[in-house]
Parts: C-alpha cells; sequence; structure tokens
C-alpha cells in the first residue's frame, strides 16, 4: 500500500471515529438540555406556587423593590422611600415589600432614619425581607474584576430574595441590573427598573482606550498597552451582557439626561425608557433667608455626597487647599474659610475612606480648616446647608445630583463638576441666566472658589435666586406625579 493510500486510510478511520462519537455527543448534549429546560420549569413552576399561595394567604398583590443598601441614607435611598409613599397614597390595597442586606437594624429602625434623614413617612409599613448575603455585591470583595464580580454576585443575591419572597411586581431601584431576568423569566414577574447610573458606560470605555487614570482604572494599567486593551475587550463584553440583563425591563426610569443616553445605547429599549427626575427636598430649603452675604466673618463650602470613591472627596481638599495657600494669614485670610463634608457610610469600605481623607487634611496641613460630618439627621443637613456660601460637588459624571438641587433650593451658590447630570439637567440657565458654576480639576475648582467669593454681595444673591428658582421641576410633588405615570402602565398587570 502506497503512502497516499495509507493517508486516505488513516483518514477514512479517523472519520468514521468521529462519527461513532458525534451520535452519542448529539444526543448527551440534547438530553442534556431538556434537563435543563425541565429544572427551569420545575422551579419557575415552585416560584409561582409559592406566590399564589401567598396571595390566596394576603388577598391582595405585592409590589417589592430591590435596594440592599436601603438604610444607607443617600440619593438612591431618598429615591425609594419617595416611589414606596407616592405608591402607598395611591394603591392602599396592595402590599410592598424592601428587600435589603441591613441586618443590624429593624424594619422600625430603618423606617425611622428615612423620616430623621429624608423627612419622609410612609402612610403605612412595609415588609422588609433582610437578605443574608450582601456580602456577594460589596466591592471589597472583589479587588480585581470588581464590576464582573458585583454582577455575578447580585444574580445569586437575587435568587435569594426570589425565594424568600416571590412578588407580582419587581423594581430594582439601586442599579442591579443581572436580577432583572430571574424575576422575570424565573419568578413570571411584571419587572421595572429605576436607573441611577449604568453598570458600565460609554464614558468608562473611552477612559480605558485613552489610557487616562482614574479611581477605577488605575496607573498600572494605564501605563500597560496590553492591559487597557484586555480592559477593552472586558468592558465590552460586560456592556454586551448587561444590556441584554437591562433589555429584560418591561419597564425603565432613569434619572437624568445623562443616564438616558446610556441606558438606551446599551439596553436599546426606547419605548419603554422615561426620564424620572429624582425627588429632592426642594421645600424644605426654601425656608432659608436669601440675603446678601457681604457681612460674613467666614465663608463656608459644604459637600453633600456619599463617602464613596467616584464622589472624588480628594479633588475637594486638595483644591480648598490651593485656595487657603493663595490667602495671608488673618481674619480675612486662611481663617475666613472652612470646608464642611457631609456624606454617608455604607460600610466599613466608606469608614477608613473617611480616615484616609482625614489624613490627606493632616498630610495637607488644614485638618483645622476641614470638618466631617457622616450620617447627620436631616436638621444638622438644613442648618449647614443654611449656613454655607458655596455648595461644593466633584464628581465625574455625576448621573444627577441631588445635594447639588438641595444647595440651590437653599440659595447656595453651586459648584459641579462639568460633565454628567449637573452639566446637562440642573446648573443650566434659568430664564437666561446664571445658575452656578462647572469645573473640571484642581486648578479650575480653586479659580472658580475665589471667584465666587470675589464677586460682589448683589451678584451672589442674583445667582443665588436664579438656582433657588431652576429647581422647582425637582421635587418631591414633580417626582410623585412623573413617577406614578411612568409605573402605570405596570401597575395596571396586577390582578386585584
Amino acid at each position: 500500500m502506497s503512502g497516499h493510500d495509507q493517508l486516505v486510510y488513516c483518514l477514512c478511520e479517523i472519520t468514521r471515529l468521529l462519527w461513532k462519537l458525534l451520535l452519542p455527543l448529539l444526543f448527551l448534549c440534547v438530553l442534556l438540555i431538556a434537563v435543563l429546560v425541565l429544572l427551569v420549569l420545575a422551579v419557575r413552576f415552585w416560584l409561582q406556587s409559592s406566590r399564589s399561595a401567598r396571595r390566596v394567604r394576603d388577598g391582595r398583590p405585592t409590589v417589592a423593590f430591590f435596594h440592599p443598601y436601603c438604610n444607607a441614607g443617600g440619593g438612591g435611598e431618598r429615591v425609594l422611600w419617595c416611589a414606596i409613599r407616592a405608591l402607598q397614597s395611591r394603591y392602599v390595597d396592595i402590599n410592598f415589600v424592601v428587600y435589603t442586606g441591613d441586618l443590624g437594624v429593624t424594619g422600625e429602625q430603618i423606617l425611622d432614619g428615612a423620616r430623621r434623614r429624608f423627612n419622609i413617612a410612609l402612610p403605612r409599613p412595609v415588609q422588609f425581607v433582610f437578605l443574608r448575603h450582601r456580602l456577594l455585591v460589596e466591592p471589597g470583595l472583589f479587588p480585581h474584576f470588581t464590576l464582573l464580580g458585583q454582577s455575578v454576585g447580585s444574580i445569586f443575591l437575587g435568587w435569594e430574595a426570589l425565594t424568600e419572597f416571590v412578588p407580582d411586581i419587581y423594581i430594582d431601584s439601586m442599579g442591579y441590573a443581572f436580577t432583572l431576568p430571574l424575576f422575570r423569566y424565573l419568578g413570571g414577574c411584571s419587572v421595572g427598573s429605576y436607573v441611577h447610573y449604568p453598570t458600565i458606560s460609554t464614558d468608562m470605555l473611552s477612559v480605558v482606550r485613552e489610557r487616562n487614570p482614574r479611581f477605577n482604572n488605575p496607573d498600572y494599567v494605564t501605563d500597560s498597552l496590553f492591559l487597557s486593551a484586555f480592559k477593552v475587550v472586558y468592558y465590552c463584553l460586560l456592556a454586551l451582557f448587561y444590556g441584554m440583563a437591562g433589555s429584560c425591563s418591561d419597564l425603565i426610569m432613569v434619572n437624568s439626561s445623562w443616564t438616558l443616553d446610556h441606558i438606551l445605547s446599551l439596553w436599546r429599549a426606547p419605548n419603554r425608557t422615561s426620564v424620572v427626575y429624582p425627588p429632592c427636598d426642594v421645600s424644605a430649603f426654601l425656608d432659608v433667608p436669601l440675603e446678601e452675604d457681604g457681612d460674613k466673618k467666614c465663608h463656608s463650602i459644604v459637600s453633600i455626597g456619599q463617602f464613596r470613591p467616584e464622589k472624588d472627596h480628594r479633588l475637594q481638599i486638595r483644591a480648598f487647599k490651593k485656595v487657603l495657600d493663595s490667602r495671608r494669614e488673618g481674619p480675612r485670610g486662611r481663617e475666613a474659610l472652612k470646608l464642611v463634608l457631609i456624606g454617608g457610610c455604607r460600610n466599613q469600605e466608606d469608614e477608613d475612606r473617611v480616615l484616609m481623607l482625614r489624613g490627606l487634611c493632616q498630610e495637607l496641613g488644614i485638618a483645622d480648616r476641614v470638618a466631617f460630618k457622616l450620617n447627620v439627621p436631616f436638621d444638622e443637613l438644613k442648618r449647614e446647608i443654611a449656613e454655607a456660601t458655596i455648595g461644593l460637588h466633584t464628581m465625574w459624571n455625576e448621573h444627577f445630583g441631588i445635594g447639588i438641587v438641595e444647595c440651590m433650593a437653599a440659595g447656595k451658590v453651586i459648584l459641579a463638576h462639568k460633565s454628567g447630570g449637573p452639566k446637562l439637567d440642573i446648573v443650566v440657565p434659568f430664564e437666561g441666566g446664571q445658575t452656578g458654576f462647572l469645573a473640571e480639576d484642581e486648578d479650575s475648582y480653586a479659580e472658580a472658589i475665589e471667584g465666587i467669593l470675589a464677586l460682589e454681595p448683589a451678584s451672589r444673591l442674583h445667582i443665588r435666586l436664579n438656582a433657588r428658582q431652576s429647581v422647582a421641576r425637582f421635587s418631591d410633588q414633580e417626582f410623585e406625579a412623573c413617577f406614578l405615570a411612568a409605573m402605570d402602565p405596570l401597575m395596571g398587570t396586577l390582578e386585584r
């Protein structure tokens, strides 16, 4: 037998072997798929049976909100409680549930915290489902591939929530989009979402592509072409799956024009998406007097925001340091300025961040001019804002900025980052008049602070009046009207 014939014979034998293996493999694949489908159907039947039994027991439908950090005291929590208050006021024959991971407190303490921090009291109590595995969505658990880890962790946390309680309508109010397919396809629920900030955005992709250092894009990544290219691929894949998960939502609400643009590009559901500006307690700040402040002996610069890395408190402190360096000692110099940082701490990581910021103040020699106010009650928050001259906000691509609106309602001169919601929706001209200032880096923030303080008191007062008048569109009443209108189609699916 020639070499050519031997080769042909070997190829034929290999082909025959592969064919003999192919049929069993195909059979095995079909069998596994069938088992998986049956398992999914069995789980779906079990969960829907659980919901039916609960409906018979309660005699009314239930709307559930997924908000693992409902006791955090930030802007997202204000949206949660205002949303529940609005729905409870309109729908008296519906129960409401909140999935939370705040195990160290009771439901009564959580509601009391909402009253103290936000001046919000619910018409009637809600049921809390306490989740034991919130650690799965903590960023500290995933020092690398944090977004992927948190996304996968949210699926397991969502599964815990679903097996604990199966609602009729499920609302993700904290941005865990990967829980939406679980509740829709396994739980058989109608699902909606209120998006504060997309998990991944085209801006984040641009930062990595351009190799710009940020809090979530460290120097060792920006310095490496390979790591930057790998991270771009990682982000693109994550954006693809994020879009697929988010598109499962029957109703999508976003909090700003900036968030709308990104969600439309990722979730691709324009007919189900609308802007519902978050509620700001504008009326609570309207009694702050608006007067010329030329006789102030000390100008206070106040910052409102949770102590999270993206809020960039370091930028505030360093810009404030530049301002102090440009001033002489004495009653009208350094001693005439102070920076007050007000915010909530969600966990130990946030508390450690505050310690780091205090250390930065010590290192820069300005600790005596910087005050930290943590988890303060509403009355103290209002008092600090009332005493301030400037409201400061430094987050890049802030999705909205409730603290900005509160400062403007109180008649403070706002200085925010030139990006995101502040640039597109909030610090915009009102009837042709200026409502505040925008900046981008340490130098521009320091220059803006100096410029604001150098204005004539009458000029500052004119900007403050414009700012107060411009934020009426962000009131609790406007939010409730828009939120209820957006929720109407989803609430209409309930069987009473």
